[in-house]
C-alpha cells in the first residue's frame, strides 16, 4: 500500500497528499467551508447481560486486558495525555501488543512526550505501523527523519474529538490512564496518589470505542465520585502499582518569565488588550502556561485589582496563578481543559468554580457551538509567522516535526487571538516570508505581539482604528520581518525533501498541510 499519493493544492495554497494510510481525505477548502454530512459514528451496541453481576471488571494485567479486547493486527490503540512527560501507561501498552506478536498498529494518543520514547523501537520492528496525534521531541524528529511505515496525522485537540466523531478515526482499543477508578470503571483524574487534574481527553475514547480499558493505582469502592469517565463504557479495569508521576505534568516552567524582552512583550500585549477595550468587567480570556503567557495574566491582574473588576471566566490550562485569581475572587470560573501544575489539581477538587471540561465542550468544530468563538482574548504562541499573519506551532525553522498542535487551532476562532512572541530566536527571525509549515490561516489571527513593536493584521480595522494615537509601537507586520532581518540576516529556507512524512489536519478534518522530511 502506498504511503500517500494524489497530491493536490489545497485552498491555502499548499501542496498536500489527499490519499494515504489506506483512505480519501478532503483537501482544505477554506476556513467555514467544508461542512461534513451524514450521522456521527458510533460504537458497537453493547449489552449488561455480557458484564459481572456484580460490578467488578477488574482482570490481572494489561496484556489480559488487550487479550480479552480482541486485540490484532492493524487495531488502532489510543491514549490520552494527562499526565504529560510522567505518563507511564502507553508503552507498557506496545510493550504487552509486542509480546503478543501484534503488527500495524495505530497508534492515536492526545499527544506524545519525550518519556514516551521505548515507542521508537516498535515503529522499527513494525509493531507500530503509525502515530496519529501531536508529537513532542524524540517522536517528531523520528518522524521528520523519514522512518515512519506509515504517515503520521498531525490534529489539534478539537480535531481528534472530531476525526472520531465524524467516523475518519475508528478507535478499536481505548485504553485510559486514570488517577483513582473503581471496580466498575468510572474514574476520575483529580485524587488519588498520582492526581493529574482532569480526563477529558480521554472522553471522546470512552465514549466511541469499541472497547475500553481503564488502568488505576488507586481502586476507591462504588462509586468513584466525580466520575470524569462512566463506567457504563468501561469494558476492563487494571490494577497497577503507579499509573503515573504527577510532578511531571508541569507544563514549560510555569513560572512568571524573568527575560527582560518576554516581559515586555507581555506588558505591551496587556496593555494593547486594555487600550482596544477588552480589560473590562466580565472580560474572558485563554493562555497557556509558559511563562510570557503567565505574565501577560500577571497583568490582566493587576488591572483587574486597581479597578475593582473581575473576569467572568479563565479558560485554561490551569496552573498556580489562576488558581490564585480564582481563590481571590478575580474571576468566577476557570473552564479547565488540562491541568498544568499541582494547585490546578487541587483546585479542581476542592472549588466549585474549576470546572473539568473536554475537547467536546471547548473546540469540538462538529458541536452546536463550543467554548472557543465566546473567549474575548486568547494569547497564543508559534514557532513562525509570515507576513499575511499565517502561523506554525509544530515544526521548527529547521523543518523538524518538534511540538504537537494541542488546542491552538481551536483557540484561533476567539474574538481576539493575539501571538506575543519575540522577533527572533538563536539569532533566526520569527517573523518569515512564509511558514514551514502552515497550522493556522492569517485570517484568523489578529495581532503579533513582539518586542520590537505590534503587527495587527489589515483584517481588524476596528482594532486598527482603536490603536490610533497609542503610544504602543504599531507596525505593519513587513516592517516587523524587515528589523528582524536587519538584526539576523535573511534567514536560509530548510533543506527538505521532495518525501512527505506527515499531514496536518485543520480543525474540521480537511488536510491544511504536509511537512516533508528533513534532508534529501
Amino acid at each position: 500500500m502506498k504511503k500517500y499519493d494524489n497530491l493536490v493544492t489545497n485552498a491555502a495554497g499548499r501542496v498536500v497528499p489527499t490519499f494515504f494510510n489506506g483512505k480519501e481525505h478532503t483537501p482544505f477548502m477554506g476556513v467555514g467551508k467544508y461542512k461534513p454530512t451524514g450521522r456521527k459514528y458510533a460504537p458497537p451496541i453493547a449489552t449488561c447481560a455480557d458484564y459481572p453481576d456484580d460490578g467488578d471488571k477488574r482482570v490481572s494485567s494489561i496484556k489480559e486486558a488487550l487479550i480479552k479486547a480482541g486485540i490484532k493486527d492493524g487495531m488502532t490503540i489510543s491514549s490520552h495525555h494527562h499526565f504529560r512527560n510522567g505518563d507511564l501507561i502507553a508503552v507498557q501498552v506496545f510493550d504487552a501488543a509486542h509480546e503478543l506478536g501484534i503488527k500495524n498498529l495505530v497508534w492515536y494518543p492526545s499527544a506524545s512526550f519525550p518519556c514516551q520514547e521505548g515507542i521508537i523501537k516498535y515503529l522499527e520492528d513494525g509493531t507500530i505501523n503509525r502515530i496519529e496525534g501531536s508529537m513532542n521531541g524524540p517522536l517528531g524528529k523520528f518522524t521528520s527523519e523519514g522512518n515512519m511505515s506509515g504517515m503520521s496525522v498531525l490534529r489539534s485537540h478539537g480535531g481528534r474529538y472530531q476525526a472520531v466523531q465524524d467516523g475518519d478515526v475508528h478507535i478499536d482499543i481505548a485504553v485510559i490512564a486514570a488517577p483513582t477508578a473503581d471496580a466498575f470503571g468510572n474514574a476520575t483524574g483529580d485524587r488519588g496518589p498520582a492526581a493529574c487534574g482532569l480526563l477529558g481527553f480521554a472522553l471522546a475514547d470512552s465514549q466511541y470505542a469499541d472497547k475500553v480499558i481503564v488502568v488505576t493505582d488507586n481502586i476507591v469502592p462504588f462509586p468513584c465520585i466525580p466520575w470524569q469517565i462512566h463506567g457504563n463504557n468501561v469494558d476492563f479495569v487494571i490494577e497497577v502499582d503507579k499509573v503515573g508521576i504527577p510532578e511531571r505534568i508541569v507544563s514549560g516552567t510555569t513560572q512568571i518569565t524573568k527575560s527582560p524582552d518576554r516581559l515586555l512583550i507581555a506588558e505591551i500585549t496587556a496593555q494593547f488588550c486594555d487600550e482596544v477595550g477588552i480589560v473590562k468587567d466580565g472580560f474572558s480570556y485563554q493562555a497557556g502556561a509558559g511563562g510570557t503567557s503567565l505574565s501577560i495574566g500577571m497583568y490582566f491582574e493587576e488591572m483587574m485589582r486597581e479597578r475593582n473588576i473581575k473576569a467572568r471566566f479563565i479558560r485554561a490550562g490551569s496552573n498556580k496563578y489562576p488558581v490564585k485569581m480564582l481563590e481571590d475572587g478575580l474571576v468566577d470560573y476557570i473552564l479547565d481543559g488540562q491541568t498544568f501544575d499541582l494547585e490546578g489539581v487541587r483546585s479542581m477538587r476542592e472549588n466549585p468554580g474549576h470546572v473539568n471540561t473536554s475537547p467536546f465542550t471547548s473546540y469540538n468544530y462538529h458541536g452546536k457551538g463550543n467554548f472557543a468563538s465566546l473567549v474575548d482574548v486568547v494569547v497564543l504562541g508559534a514557532t513562525e509567522v509570515d507576513v499575511n499573519f499565517n502561523a506554525n506551532v509544530v515544526t521548527h525553522s529547521d523543518g523538524y516535526l518538534l511540538h504537537g498542535i494541542g488546542g491552538w487551532q481551536n483557540c484561533l476562532f476567539s474574538k481576539c487571538t493575539i501571538l506575543p512572541i519575540p522577533l527572533f530566536r538563536d539569532r533566526m527571525p520569527v517573523v518569515v516570508d512564509e511558514v514551514t509549515t502552515l497550522c493556522g490561516p492569517g485570517e484568523l489571527i489578529d495581532v503579533i505581539v513582539t518586542e520590537r513593536g505590534i503587527a495587527i493584521n489589515p483584517l481588524r480595522q476596528d482594532l486598527i482604528e482603536k490603536m490610533k494615537g497609542s503610544a504602543l509601537p504599531v507596525k505593519t507586520i513587513q516592517e516587523l520581518k524587515d528589523e528582524a532581518e536587519k538584526i539576523c540576516g535573511k534567514p536560509t529556507k530548510p533543506q527538505l525533501s521532495d518525501e512527505f512524512v506527515s499531514v496536518i489536519k485543520w480543525v474540521d478534518g480537511t488536510v491544511i498541510d504536509a511537512v516533508r522530511k528533513v534532508g534529501s
